[in-house]
């Protein structure tokens, strides 16, 4: 059995217990989706910087939604953790205190569904088409209708691309990462990952990172490039190597009571506008990550690594025993049907 170590800097006592208490008014509450005039209000909650991939799909999501219903469904955005951090944010979602979220796969896990920790495992996929053959396939969509179980209703994922290890040394080896300790968001897999490397898994919510790594409270972390710019992790971090170890994406949800209180066509304007906000998502992640890495190089704050194919390779094998432990956990038919979706891009 896993844990999490609770956060040093956990600053969300206060809005949790107001969560707590909104709880029994919630459960016996219809949705409230009349905004002004008979409108419609759609909040959306995240955790990044609006300049991020995800954030300019939420961004894009709202441009196209409200132009399609003529300015009747209105979308409220709330990014940088301004409403809830990603401890709190599913949790608010369930009772209704926000509509609409776009939380890292991670998350699905903890409340009941592990086979969403398929997305965290090092070194599975090669390539964003590789994790598209899961996303946009047979597989994705199955995986998005479970969570009606929890009150959720899944719509699409959005990209953020691969992540990259970051600390105040190159971490190249698995020998670099022994005594680290590295911050992980909550997913087990992760957690599992950083203690097979040899460093120590420290659970903290996205929006105290940056602090934590100040501090030194933590010693390195991983993240895509655009939220290693946007979140000025290069400022406390002095060395980023990049080992594209594993995928970072995101599931659009809603909550299911207000997705139900919707008209049929309001539900399909909805549908549509996220399905080409997950195209340009997909742009953005390219687009973005790209860019950062290049204002990364230009800003000269931090020294850029990038490891051998027999450095890569030696990574690979450290981390092969997390794969095991998630087949034991979830069941092997996962497994075996993620190999089998993913054989053509393996095999090319």
């Amino acid at each position: 059995m896993f844990a999490f170590a609770s956060s040093p800097l956990a600053a969300h006592a206060d809005r949790r217990q107001w969560l707590r208490g909104l709880a029994g008014a919630a459960l016996l509450a219809t949705p409230v989706k009349a905004a002004t005039d008979g409108g419609v209000l759609l909040r959306v909650s995240h955790v990044v910087a609006q300049e991020t991939p995800k954030g300019l799909a939420t961004s894009r999501f709202k441009a196209l939604l409200e132009q399609r219903s003529g300015g009747r469904i209105q979308v409220r955005i709330y990014p940088d953790s301004q409403l809830y951090s990603d401890h709190d944010e599913i949790q608010a979602l369930q009772l209704g205190a926000v509509e609409m979220l776009a939380p890292s796969l991670s998350k699905f896990g903890r409340i009941g569904f592990p086979e969403f920790e398929l997305f965290d495992l090092p070194f599975l996929f090669t390539d964003v088409a590789a994790v598209r053959r899961i996303t946009q396939g047979p597989l994705g969509q199955r995986m998005l209708g479970r969570l009606s179980r929890q009150g959720i209703v899944g719509l699409g994922y959005f990209d953020n691309g691969f992540k990259q290890m970051s600390a105040n040394q190159p971490l190249l080896e698995p020998t670099d990462f022994v005594g680290l300790r590295m911050r992980v968001q909550a997913s087990r897999v992760i957690a599992a990952q950083m203690r097979a490397l040899g460093a120590q898994p420290v659970t903290l919510a996205f929006s105290e990172t940056r602090r934590a790594l100040a501090a030194g409270v933590v010693d390195g972390t991983e993240n895509p490039i655009s939220n290693f710019w946007t979140q000025r992790m290069h400022e406390v971090q002095t060395d980023l190597s990049l080992t594209a170890h594993g995928y970072l994406g995101y599931a659009v949800v809603l909550n299911q009571r207000f997705w139900l209180s919707l008209s049929a066509r309001d539900q399909a304007l909805v549908s549509q506008a996220l399905r080409d906000a997950v195209v340009f998502s997909h742009q953005m992640a390219d687009i973005q990550n790209q860019q950062a890495l290049d204002a990364l190089r230009e800003a000269g704050t931090t020294r850029i690594h990038i490891p051998s194919p027999a450095q890569r390779q030696r990574l690979r094998q450290a981390v092969e025993p997390v794969h095991q432990a998630l087949s034991l956990r979830i069941g092997a038919q996962w497994m075996t049907e993620v190999n089998a979706t993913l054989t053509p891009s393996i095999s090319g």
